[in-house]
């Protein structure tokens, strides 16, 4: 069992299936008898319910701000005092989060400078970087796919021309950063059950 409490956040482009993942390898925990604590970006604070409408197309908003509402979302998701997840972690929680900064990194780079955004999270990544970030790789085409098939309407990011190039910048930011993030790879575009098993693999070996 791993000495101490384990933070996992799960990576990759809409419609990747990596929901999916986060939500099986939670419940792999609790199989086990791990103590798990759950949860995503953008959060359900005020903050991130602002993000959640620009995506919707709710409300508009200039790409910087978009990425500095994330920041500050992510900062309040680390350190709110009652549910941020070195709260969770100090109570013994292993937590798992669908999607981290490398979110930010890949999708407002598309609009930005890499470097830009990256400072502009220093401050969660100095606070708190993943044990593992857990990277589900599909196929931009098979991502819009899943997503028309599965949604009744799509988001703001949510085309393929844009998908193809944060799939891009996933593969940039994770070589900019190779030295100080672990990183891992998993092929997505098979089934559920196979890429389920390649995650619970890969994380059996954190928790030796």
């Amino acid at each position: 069992m791993a000495k101490t409490p384990l933070f996992i956040a799960f990576e990759g482009i809409d419609g990747s299936g990596k929901s999916t993942q986060a939500k099986l390898l939670a419940a792999q925990f609790q199989r086990e008898g791990f103590p798990i604590y759950e949860t995503f970006e953008p959060t359900k604070s005020d903050i991130g319910t602002i993000i959640r409408h620009i995506l919707q197309g709710k409300r508009q908003a200039d790409e910087r701000t978009i990425a500095a509402l994330f920041a500050a979302d992510r900062l309040d998701h680390i350190l709110n005092a009652d549910n941020g997840i070195l709260k969770q972690l100090e109570l013994g929680l292993h937590v798992i989060s669908d999607r981290y900064y490398f979110s930010s990194y890949a999708y407002h780079s598309v609009h930005m400078d890499m470097d830009w955004v990256i400072q502009t999270n220093a401050q969660s990544a100095n606070s708190l970087r993943p044990h593992a970030t857990i990277y589900i790789d599909v196929h931009p085409q098979t991502c819009m796919e899943r997503i028309r098939q599965n949604r009744d309407s799509t988001e703001l990011y949510e085309t393929l021309d844009n998908l193809n190039r944060v799939r891009d910048n996933y593969e940039q930011a994770f070589l900019t950063l190779e030295n100080v993030e672990n990183v891992i790879r998993i092929d997505g575009n098979r089934s559920v059950e196979v890429v389920a098993a390649d995650v619970w693999h890969a994380v059996q070996n954190l928790l030796k």
